[in-house]
C-alpha cells in the first residue's frame, strides 16, 4: 500500500525527447522519435494523428507497458517529476490504476465478463488503498452516480453483458476514476459508440475532469472531439510531434503543412462536393523503416523544397507570439498560412434521373425466443423496420442516418436479398424484389444491387490476389467473353479506383485499409451496379484517406450514374455528400428531405439532437448543447406511442399525453420534407438552428 506521490508543482506528465523502438529479428523499427509533450495539473491535452503515427505507443510508454519487443531508446517520461523508467515494478504497480489510469477504445477489454460490476469497481480502492468493503461500495455507488448511469444499485449488481456499449464505457470511466487519479489517459474512448452517446460521454469526461481536478491525455483522430474536450493539442505524424500549441493557436493559426492538410480533408460546414470539394492528402503514410530523409511529411507536402526539407534532422521550433506553440517545419515563417485554399476541381452538379428504387411501407419483423439463452417459452417480435417508404433516383446520393439499432443495416439486408421482407414492397426498376432471397435472384439483379462494407479487412479473401477477387466477381456477373476480356476489365476497374495496375498481383495483407476499401469499391462496381449500398464505408479509415475514398465514390457515381445509398452516423460526411437524407430511429423513418431541409430547422427532435452531438473541428462554429438522456430503447421492447418519446426534450409541448399513446403520423412540411412528429406547426416554426457559424 502506497500513499499518493507527494505534491508536485511542475507538470503532472513531462515527456522529453522520447524515442521508442520495437525490435524484431530483422531490424529495429522506430515507432516514436524525439517526442516531447507536457501536461500541466488540471489540463487536458489532445494527441491527434492517423493510425500508425505512434500515439498509442506514447500512451503505452507512459504506462510502461511496451511488451517484450518494445523499448524506450532515448529521452524520458516523468510523472510528477519522477522518471517512470527508474521505478521498481512494485512502485509502478502502485502508480498504475491509482495515480495514472487508462481508458481503452473497447470497453469490454477492461471488464471481466464473469464478475459483477460492483465487485470490479470495489477492487480498485480495496487493492490500492486498503479500504473496507463498506467504504469501497459507497465509493462505487458515488462514482456510478457521477457517470450518470440510471439506477446505480442495479448497475452494481449487473454483469457487463447486461449493459449497452455506452453504459459499459461509462463503467470503465467510473473504474478509472475510483481512486481519483492525477492523470487519465483516454485512447479513442468513444470510437465504438453512437454519436449521441459519444456526446454524453465526452461531456461527462470534461465535467468529471473538472470535478476531480484530473489531468488528461486524450488520444483521438477526431479533431472535433479534441476541440470540445481539450485545452491544448499535439499533432503527430509518422512517429514525431509536428505541431504543439493551444487549441485556438493550432486551429486558427496552424503552422505545419500536415495540420493544414488534415483540416482540408475533413468536411467542415460549408464544404460542398461540387463547389468546394475536399482536398485529399496525396501519397501514402511512410512505413517506419522507410521514412524519408529530413522531413517525414516532405514527399506529401505542397511546400516541399528539395535540398532543404530533405536534409538532416528537423527540430521543433517555437512560433513567436503564441502560447507555447511550436512546429517542426523549416519553412513555417515563409509560408502564407492565410492564403486561400487552392480549390479542388469544381464539378458539375449531376441532376437526379428516373426513380430506380421505390420502397413502399416496408416492414421487417423478427421472431425471437423471449428467453434467448435456453429458447422455448413465449416468442417476442423485434420490429426492426416499421413502414419504411421512400424513393431513390439515378445519380442521387441518399444518406440513411441513425444510430445502432435503428434498423438501417436490416433494411440493407432486405434490399440485398440476405433477408426477405415481412410486409410492403421494394421495386427495382418497377420489379418487386422484396420476397426474392439472394439465391433466387438472377445475375442481373445481383449485379445491379451491390454493397460496400464498413470494414474492408473482413470483405476480402486473404488467400486470393486482388486481381483474382475482382475477376471472380466478373465471372459471377457473366461479364466478358473470355479470360482475357475479364483481365482487361479488372485492370480498368483498378484504374477507376485509382490503384496501380501492379496491385492486381498483391495479396490483401500487403494493402493499407484505404487501399483495401478501394478494392471493395472496384468489386462492387464491377457488374455496372445501378444501386450501391455503402454501409459506413469510411468510418474505419483515417481522416485523410476518408477524403480520398469519398471523393472516389462521388467520381465513380458521376461517370456511372449510380444511385448511392450511404448509410452513416457521421453527419459531417452526410452533409457533404448527400443530396437527400433519411433519418431513422428504432425502425421508423422520423425525417426525410433534401440535405438543406434536414440540416436547417424545423427538425424532428431526434435530428436536432443528432446535429448537436456531432463534433465540429471549427472554432467559429457555435452549437446548441443538447445531450440525450438514456440509451436507445430495444426494438424488442419499444416504448408505446412515439418511438422517441422516452428521450425527447419537446415532449412537454404536446398536450394530453399524445406522445405516450400514439405513433405520430408522417407529415409533409414543404416540397418533399417529411417529419414523423406530434409537434404543432407553430412549435416547429420556433425551432432555432443547432449549428451557427459565427460571422467573420
Amino acid at each position: 500500500m502506497m500513499n499518493k506521490l507527494s505534491q508536485h508543482d511542475g507538470p503532472v506528465l513531462e515527456i522529453d525527447k522520447l524515442s521508442i523502438s520495437f525490435f524484431t529479428r530483422l531490424r529495429e523499427i522506430p515507432a516514436v522519435m524525439d517526442f516531447s509533450v507536457s501536461v500541466q495539473p488540471g489540463e487536458a491535452v489532445g494527441l491527434v494523428g492517423e493510425s500508425g503515427c505512434g500515439k498509442s505507443t506514447v500512451a503505452l510508454g507512459v504506462m510502461q507497458d511496451l511488451g517484450k519487443n518494445g523499448r524506450i531508446v532515448g529521452g524520458s517520461i516523468k510523472f510528477k517529476g519522477r522518471d517512470l523508467a527508474q521505478m521498481s515494478p512494485e512502485e509502478l504497480r502502485d502508480i498504475r490504476g491509482n495515480e495514472i489510469a487508462m481508458i481503452y477504445q473497447e470497453p469490454m477489454a477492461s471488464l471481466n465478463p464473469a464478475m459483477k460490476i460492483g465487485r470490479q469497481l470495489m477492487e480498485v480502492p480495496m487493492i490500492h488503498e486498503g479500504v473496507s468493503e463498506k467504504v469501497a461500495y459507497e465509493r462505487a455507488l458515488e462514482v456510478v452516480t457521477d457517470v450518470r448511469l440510471p439506477d446505480p444499485e442495479r448497475m452494481l449488481n449487473s454483469y457487463p453483458h447486461q449493459l449497452s456499449g455506452g453504459q459499459q464505457q461509462r463503467i470503465v470511466i467510473a473504474m478509472a476514476l475510483m481512486s481519483k487519479p492525477a492523470l487519465l489517459i483516454l485512447d479513442e474512448p468513444t470510437t465504438a459508440l453512437d454519436v449521441t452517446v459519444e456526446a454524453a460521454v465526452v461531456e461527462l469526461v470534461r465535467d468529471l475532469g473538472k470535478k476531480y481536478g484530473t489531468s488528461m491525455l486524450f488520444i483521438s483522430h477526431n479533431l472535433g472531439l479534441i476541440l470540445e474536450t481539450c485545452d491544448r493539442l499535439c499533432v503527430m505524424y509518422s512517429g514525431e510531434a509536428v505541431e504543439r500549441g493551444s487549441i485556438a493557436d493550432v486551429f486558427d493559426e496552424m503552422q505545419h503543412p500536415y495540420t493544414q492538410a488534415l483540416f482540408r480533408s475533413i468536411p467542415l460546414p460549408g464544404a460542398d462536393k461540387n463547389a468546394h470539394p475536399l482536398v485529399a492528402i496525396p501519397g501514402n503514410f511512410p512505413l517506419p523503416h522507410e521514412r524519408p530523409k529530413g522531413c517525414n511529411f516532405g514527399p506529401r507536402c505542397d511546400y516541399f523544397e528539395a535540398g532543404r526539407c530533405d536534409q538532416g534532422q528537423i527540430d521543433m521550433a517555437d512560433v513567436a507570439g503564441n502560447d507555447r506553440h511550436a512546429t517542426r517545419c523549416l519553412r513555417n515563417s515563409e509560408i502564407d498560412w492565410a492564403a486561400p485554399i487552392v480549390a479542388g476541381a469544381q464539378k458539375e452538379k449531376t441532376e437526379p434521373g428516373e426513380v430506380v428504387l421505390k420502397i413502399d411501407n416496408l416492414k421487417k419483423y423478427y421472431e425471437v425466443a423471449a428467453n434467448a439463452l435456453f429458447g422455448g417459452g413465449t416468442k417476442k417480435v423485434v420490429k426492426a423496420n416499421e413502414t419504411l417508404s421512400f424513393e431513390a433516383r439515378e445519380s442521387e446520393t441518399l444518406a440513411i442516418v441513425g444510430e445502432s439499432g435503428c434498423g438501417k443495416s436490416t433494411f440493407a439486408k432486405v434490399l440485398m436479398g440476405l433477408e426477405t421482407a415481412t410486409e410492403g414492397e421494394i421495386l427495382l426498376d418497377g420489379q418487386n424484389i422484396e420476397q426474392t432471397a439472394i439465391e433466387a435472384r438472377d445475375t442481373r439483379t445481383i449485379s445491379d444491387v451491390q454493397m460496400v462494407f464498413q470494414n474492408p479487412f473482413d470483405t476480402l479473401n486473404p488467400s486470393m490476389t486482388v486481381g483474382r477477387q475482382i475477376i471472380r466477381a466478373l465471372e459471377i456477373f457473366d461479364i466478358g467473353d473470355s479470360d482475357q476480356d475479364r483481365k482487361q476489365r479488372m485492370l480498368e476497374l483498378l484504374d477507376l479506383v485509382k490503384l496501380p495496375r501492379a496491385f492486381a498481383d498483391r495479396m490483401p495483407r500487403q494493402l493499407s485499409g484505404g487501399q483495401k476499401q478501394r478494392v471493395g469499391i472496384a468489386r462492387a462496381f464491377s457488374g455496372g451496379a445501378r444501386i450501391v449500398v455503402a454501409d459506413e464505408p469510411v468510418s474505419a479509415l483515417d481522416v485523410s484517406v476518408q477524403a480520398a475514398v469519398t471523393d472516389l465514390l462521388m467520381e465513380i457515381q458521376r461517370s456511372e450514374k449510380t444511385t448511392l445509398l450511404f448509410i452513416s452516423h457521421d453527419l459531417s460526411i452526410v452533409r457533404y455528400l448527400s443530396d437527400r437524407v433519411m433519418v431513422m430511429y428504432l425502425g421508423h423513418v422520423v425525417e426525410l428531405g433534401d440535405t438543406d431541409q434536414v440540416f436547417s430547422p424545423p427538425y424532428h427532435p431526434y435530428t436536432e439532437a443528432l446535429l448537436s452531438a456531432v463534433p465540429i473541428a471549427d472554432t467559429s462554429v457555435e452549437k446548441e448543447h443538447i445531450v440525450l438522456e438514456g440509451d436507445i430503447p430495444s426494438a424488442m421492447d419499444p416504448p408505446s406511442g412515439c418511438p422517441f418519446q422516452t428521450r425527447c426534450r419537446w415532449k412537454s409541448e404536446v398536450p394530453g399525453g399524445l406522445c405516450d399513446r400514439e405513433v405520430p403520423p408522417t407529415r409533409s412540411l414543404e416540397a418533399g420534407h417529411q417529419i414523423k412528429c406530434h409537434l404543432s406547426d407553430e412549435i416547429l416554426e420556433r425551432m432555432q438552428p443547432v449549428i451557427k457559424i459565427a460571422a467573420e
